[in-house]
């Protein structure tokens, strides 16, 4: 009679699977604040729910929970302190009303100016401006402390530039010009300086809801379920003041509403550390612009001129494509919970 063969036993994984993940992350989880942060960091790493599963937790908070449960935490009282060059943030979004007061300002100043004095005029408020727009920028909800890329400021100075010069500048070089100075035409430039404190409260209610949903959602798909209109309703808020402003200011045209747009969107990303995507984007638009004048230019040439066909439209396109750019990143990026943190 043959002896039967014994079952093989099944291969068991570790009675303790977290603990690996656990020391991998331990750095984090010791100066994590909450469950929320240590959530944020594995996301940002690339645990997901399905990774979670594996673990014996449900989706990323829940294994965030054990974590911070389990990893004793530094106690640094001042770790996260404000620093000393933090600003109050109850009266923050107030400073975002700065720029559009300068800017209008210079505008009125300009016009009832003429000769040496509206010279005078146009460096002190390019000045005023320029500091009041700093000012704002470097507090409240649009404040992105050292994740700007250096090349950002000189694209959002060139285009603020062209919207003063640049349509007019094209349009006497369509007409064969330039003839004489270029009319400056300042109510776009008015209309998305004033822009500046509705995109710091679009920005902060997106920020403050985000935030809240993060504390509620119990998976990552779910977070980025409701983060993702959340997004979309606070663009399209900051789309309908910006639309107000620039039908007041008698310049509302695809260009500057898209323009405004992406300007907000790219900040948007940059305070929530993703500066790449948009200085490649408001490069692309500057590329734009000074495509268009040079196709215009070209086909001024013998057998070119088919090339100056259209040009009038690049800058309209290259603006409005990279909006919508800006805005399927920031639905890709901003759906994350480590852009929370």
């Amino acid at each position: 009679m043959s002896t039967p063969t014994p079952a093989r036993k099944q291969p068991r994984g570790p009675a303790d699977p977290v603990k690996a993940l656990m020391h991998r992350h331990r750095e984090l989880c010791e100066r994590a604040v909450d469950p929320l942060e240590i959530a944020a960091g594995l996301e940002a790493h690339g645990v997901t729910d399905r990774t979670a599963a594996r673990f014996r937790h449900r989706d990323v908070f829940s294994l965030a929970e054990e974590l911070y449960a389990r990893v004793p935490h530094t106690d640094d009282a001042t770790a996260h302190e404000p620093g000393p060059d933090a600003q109050p943030e109850s009266h923050a979004p107030l400073f975002g009303l700065l720029p559009g007061a300068a800017t209008a300002a210079a505008a009125a100043g300009v016009h009832l100016t003429d000769g040496e004095t509206r010279i005078a005029v146009i460096a002190g408020g390019t000045v005023a401006v320029t500091l009041a727009m700093g000012f704002t920028l470097r507090r409240g909800p649009l404040h992105a402390p050292g994740r700007i890329v250096p090349a950002t400021r000189l694209y959002v100075l060139w285009l603020l530039a062209y919207t003063v010069y640049g349509p007019t500048l094209l349009d006497q070089l369509i007409r064969g010009g330039p003839d004489g100075p270029w009319p400056m035409t300042s109510g776009a430039l008015v209309a998305l300086a004033l822009a500046v404190a509705p995109a710091a409260w679009c920005a902060r209610l997106f920020s403050t809801f985000a935030r809240r949903k993060l504390a509620t959602s119990r998976g990552t798909d779910e977070f980025a379920a409701h983060v993702r209109p959340l997004l979309l309703l606070t663009t399209a808020l900051h789309m309908g003041v910006l639309t107000v402003l620039l039908l007041l200011a008698q310049s509302l045209t695809p260009a500057n509403l898209a323009l405004g747009t992406a300007l907000y969107l790219a900040r948007l990303l940059t305070v929530h550390g993703f500066p790449d995507g948009p200085a490649a984007a408001l490069a692309a638009v500057c590329a734009g612009q000074v495509l268009a004048a040079a196709a215009v230019l070209t086909g001024r040439l013998p057998g070119c001129e088919l090339v100056g066909t259209g040009a009038a439209a690049i800058p309209v396109v290259a603006v409005t494509a990279a909006a919508l750019a800006l805005l399927a990143h920031a639905a890709a990026t901003l759906s994350r919970a480590s852009a929370h943190t």
